[in-house]
């Protein structure tokens, strides 16, 4: 016997967002990770859009908190994707950097990404998709505002 979920529970943005990312991970995960998990794939972008940033830095341009940066940019490194020095500036940052394996890596992951992106909109007329790649980066952005609170 299949439910429907409850009303209320539909009503809910949260539920909402839960099942998109539920949805988008499966289907990354189906077509496209056999390269780059998504993390990985945003911290590459990051590096490759603002060379010689420092790791910190860029955990913030691609949402993840510090501690998870460090973990996905340790298993990067280990794979040869990418290498991490001491900043010139300060020696407790790392200025983060790709390999040539890290930038094929990233093209052959860019490119089964843009299709992933091209099926999960497809539904989209093409002129609207820029807008609704908008609204849920502004969204995210206020609903990380939201979390930030100490009071509702």
């Amino acid at each position: 016997m299949s439910l429907a979920p409850p009303a209320d529970l539909v009503a809910a943005p949260g539920y909402g967002a839960r099942r998109l990312y539920q949805a988008y991970l499966a289907a990354w995960n189906r077509h496209v990770d056999g390269v780059l998990t998504g993390p990985q794939f945003a911290v590459l972008s990051a590096i490759r859009a603002y060379p010689d940033a420092d790791q910190t830095a860029l955990a913030g341009a691609v949402a993840l908190d510090t501690s998870t940066m460090a973990d996905v940019c340790r298993r990067m490194e280990r794979r040869g994707l990418i290498t991490r020095t001491a900043s010139p500036h300060d020696a407790r940052a790392k200025v983060l950097t790709l390999t040539d394996d890290g930038a094929a890596a990233l093209a052959e992951t860019f490119r089964r990404a843009r299709a992933l992106d091209d099926a999960l909109l497809a539904g989209c007329p093409p002129e609207q998709r820029p807008h609704l790649a908008s609204l849920f980066n502004d969204l995210g952005a206020h609903w990380e505002q939201v979390a930030e609170r100490t009071e509702l």
